[in-house]
């Protein structure tokens, strides 16, 4: 009889602690799906300021059809995106072709001197902070979550329970080089 309470203490032991596990990973994979939230509404902010910062550096420099076109072109591959890689990509892209525009507009002082212009390139400047910290808080969210999955003893239960490591959003070796390179204007 002794024996038979030892083993259902056990049980009762073993099924506390993996509803414990269990409560606590679905707790770090809704703060990474939330840090995603925050991530996602920041690109849709970015999103919409793009095409009317576009249209201003339009009036002013027409004949750079082909930066104009590779910001547009970018944007709609970061809204097409589907998986977290393919938006890394885009938003790596989409960064680069941004730099490139400000270099252009750099050589328009009439524009640079628009207040519409000044006005949405602040806008995009702080949309851009609001990315950083949300990547920042996205990684972390998602650090953490790694780390509790690959954790003894939460790992016996992460894989049969459905979780597994979360990846990144973070800018590629790669592409780390053009987004951080100088653009090239020519005239």
């Amino acid at each position: 009889m002794t024996f038979i309470w030892i083993l259902l203490a056990i049980v009762v032991v073993v099924a506390i602690f993996g509803i414990t596990i269990y409560n606590r990973l679905v707790a770090l994979r809704q703060a990474v799906n939330q840090a995603w939230g925050d991530i996602d509404v920041q690109l849709k902010q970015r999103y919409d300021l793009i095409p009317n910062l576009v249209e201003t550096v339009k009036g002013y420099a027409s004949h750079e059809r082909e930066t104009l076109e590779a910001v547009t072109q970018a944007r709609q591959q970061a809204i097409d995106a589907s998986s977290l890689q393919d938006q890394q990509q885009a938003e790596n892209l989409l960064t680069g072709a941004l730099r490139q525009l400000f270099a252009v507009a750099e050589a328009y002082p009439d524009l640079k001197a628009n207040q519409n212009f000044l006005e949405l390139q602040r806008e995009l400047s702080d949309v851009e902070n609001k990315i950083a910290a949300a990547r920042r808080f996205f990684n972390n969210s998602v650090a953490e979550l790694n780390t509790a999955v690959e954790q003894f003893p939460a790992v016996l239960f992460a894989a049969p329970l459905g979780f597994s490591k979360k990846e990144y959003f973070e800018v590629d070796v790669d592409d780390r080089a053009k987004v951080e390179a100088a653009p090239d204007v020519s005239f």
